[in-house]
């Protein structure tokens, strides 16, 4: 029996004393306050076991803690520079300890566990926990210029600061305990490992290699519990201010538009648009509003009914859902923290996770709002169908609008329309700022989403046909003299002199069954300008002279262009293996400054990218050139 009077009075009685000990773990009092109140919705979610433990906290602790060590370190940049002195200079000697020195140390001096249940909690035997907590202790001292004597007093003190903190009430925190139960699944994921034979073939994996799923390039984050009662005053967003379904229909004009849903997002898992990744893009936020929209056309289907003399026809009206719309609002506690949310939601359609979904385009766009930009999609799933993403911040207000439509892709005019009139409806209310004109778009290169500098990602990639499953790229590793992604005309490696930051991977289907040479190679290395020069151009020279010497290989120009910075050049390749067979391959070479990367796709049989994909990911590859020229 779930018991909430149970519940409700040990969050009461122990949310202030575990934030004091993720506080003094971390020194980030909001990650620290959000990780407790999520570990208690967890431990809601699993109150049946919880409640009947011997020691609740050990079980609530490791929660807590996590959560706030992840947070911190996603947002190092959370420093209350309000704090008292003394507590800074507390902070700021606890940091100086490693972390497992700086975790003893906290749960010695503020809770109520044994040595012996601290080691267990730490992972350490019973001797080398007092050791290092000893050595922490010591070098806590050294750090902060006080004795010994004076460690826990000090650790106490760093309770003074939050004792403002405002928390949900335990009903909030059970019903998000509750929605997380009704929607909770786990996931395990078993991601196939695909060897692919070497003999005879122009694309490997490369040696040792593991596959990295879209599943572990996707980022993972803990359950995010928003709390619309925290926060200065009531922070609310009106629905008023929300686009209406007569405002929605410039994202189809000849559609039937009917709102399917609008909410502050508690329910459920929260990820109501395309590549979300989180209910909220600021987890601290004071409020925020999610409303969804159907687009639909309707026509009129005969159908034979009965047999004989008593068949006839019936007309049916059948509705198809052509384009849906979501649109999210959220309302930080200032303009920096909307800054911070404006770009985590960028990095969640920049960097977007969902299965075989490629980044098309990036756009910065101008006089809406005081930030915004917009994303171009597609997803070539079993519906294919294009994203086009809107976002913008006001003040600290961030607005998205995300439209999804299987037939005609959304036009720019018609989505900068709609964020413009999204950005004005929020002007005058509380936390806004600039509002919108007339609003401009101008193509930029795609956002750093941390991958290794010139190498592309699953993101980037474009659809193959009949294949089974998603990209998948293996980790990346050091360029070897054997390289997938030339061919025989041009055997070109990035083992030379004067080549450095070599890096190469290879993206496959491992899915996909009984195949030995499909996939796609990337190499990327920097080189002095010269060399640069004459090695793209050497490339060049091999791939012609080859196409010309070789009566068995076609060559087929795709692009080529050159400027004093760049160089990108493409070929289609067919190489005869034998009377009646031959071996296609798209190839490029392309340089930015002092970087180079060559890029290869090898089909097979129907398995194969069109050739204007190829030319397009050749230039985005141009694109990605930009963060290894910085530092090569």
């Amino acid at each position: 029996m779930r018991s909430p009077e149970t519940f409700d009075a040990y969050y009461v009685e122990n949310r202030a004393r575990l934030l004091h000990e993720a506080f003094a773990l971390t020194g980030d009092a909001p990650a620290a306050r959000a990780a407790v109140r999520d570990a208690f919705v967890v431990a809601w979610h699993h109150w049946r076991k919880v409640d009947g433990l011997d020691d609740r906290d050990a079980y609530v602790r490791p929660l807590a803690f996590r959560r706030a060590r992840r947070r911190h370190t996603a947002r190092i940049w959370h420093r209350d520079k309000s704090l008292d002195p003394e507590a800074l200079a507390t902070l700021d000697a606890l940091s100086k300890l490693s972390t497992r020195q700086r975790e003893l140390l906290v749960l010695n001096a503020l809770s109520a566990l044994s040595l012996d249940d601290i080691s267990r909690t730490v992972g350490l035997p019973r001797a080398d926990a007092e050791r290092e907590l000893q050595t922490a202790a010591s070098q806590f001292s050294l750090h902060r210029d006080v004795p010994s004597a004076e460690v826990g007093r000090l650790l106490h003190d760093l309770a003074e600061p939050l004792t403002s903190t405002r928390w949900p009430r335990a009903s909030v925190v059970r019903r998000s305990g509750a929605a997380r139960r009704r929607t909770h699944t786990v996931i395990g994921a078993a991601v196939a490992t695909t060897t692919l034979l070497v003999s005879g073939s122009l694309v490997a994996s490369g040696s040792g290699a593991q596959p990295t799923s879209l599943s572990e390039e996707k980022a993972t984050h803990g359950v995010t519990v928003h709390d619309p009662d925290e926060g200065v005053g009531e922070a609310v967003i009106d629905q008023a201010t929300l686009l209406s379904s007569a405002q929605v229909a410039r994202f189809g004009s000849r559609l039937d538009w009917e709102e399917t849903g609008t909410s502050d997002n508690l329910a459920g898992d929260g990820l109501v648009a395309p590549c979300q990744r989180e209910r909220f893009s600021d987890p601290d936020g004071l409020a925020a509003l999610a409303r969804t929209w159907e687009g639909s056309t309707t026509k009129v289907v005969e159908k034979s009914v009965g047999t004989g003399r008593k068949k006839r026809t019936r007309k049916q009206r059948v509705s198809t859902v052509q384009t849906t719309a979501v649109q999210l609002v959220e309302r930080s506690r200032d303009e920096k923290r909307a800054a911070a949310s404006f770009d985590t939601a960028s990095l969640w359609f920049a960097g977007c996770a969902d299965p075989r979904t490629q980044l098309v385009r990036t756009s910065d766009v101008k006089r809406v709002g005081d930030d915004a930009r917009q994303f171009r999609l597609r997803s070539w799933g079993r519906t294919p169908s294009t994203i086009t993403v809107g976002m913008a911040r006001t003040g600290s207000l961030v607005v998205t609008t995300v439209v999804r439509t299987s037939g005609r892709p959304l036009s720019d005019k018609a989505s900068l329309g709609g964020l413009s009139a999204a950005v004005n409806a929020l002007c005058g209310s509380d936390g806004a700022a600039t509002c919108a004109g007339r609003a401009t778009a101008r193509t930029t290169p795609p956002l750093d989403i941390g991958a290794l500098p010139g190498l592309l990602s699953v993101v980037d990639l474009p659809p193959v046909s009949a294949v089974r499953g998603p990209w998948v790229g293996t980790d990346p590793e050091k360029a070897s003299s054997t390289n997938y992604a030339s061919t025989r005309c041009d055997r070109t490696t990035f083992t030379g002199k004067g080549i450095t930051l070599a890096k190469t991977r290879t993206f496959l289907f491992p899915e996909t069954r009984n195949v030995d040479q499909l996939g796609l190679t990337q190499v990327v290395g920097a080189m002095k300008p010269r060399v640069a020069d004459t090695f793209v151009e050497q490339v060049r020279t091999r791939v012609r002279q080859c196409g010309q010497a070789n009566l068995g290989t076609t060559v087929t120009p795709l692009v080529s262009s050159s400027t004093k910075d760049t160089d990108l050049h493409a070929w289609a390749l067919s190489m005869e293996l034998n009377d009646k067979q031959s071996f296609p391959f798209l190839m490029a070479i392309v340089r930015d400054g002092t970087a180079v990367s060559q890029l290869g796709f090898s089909p097979q049989r129907n398995m194969t990218m069109g050739r204007d994909d190829f030319v397009a990911l050749s230039r985005r590859v141009l694109e990605r050139l930009a963060t290894l020229r910085s530092r090569g």
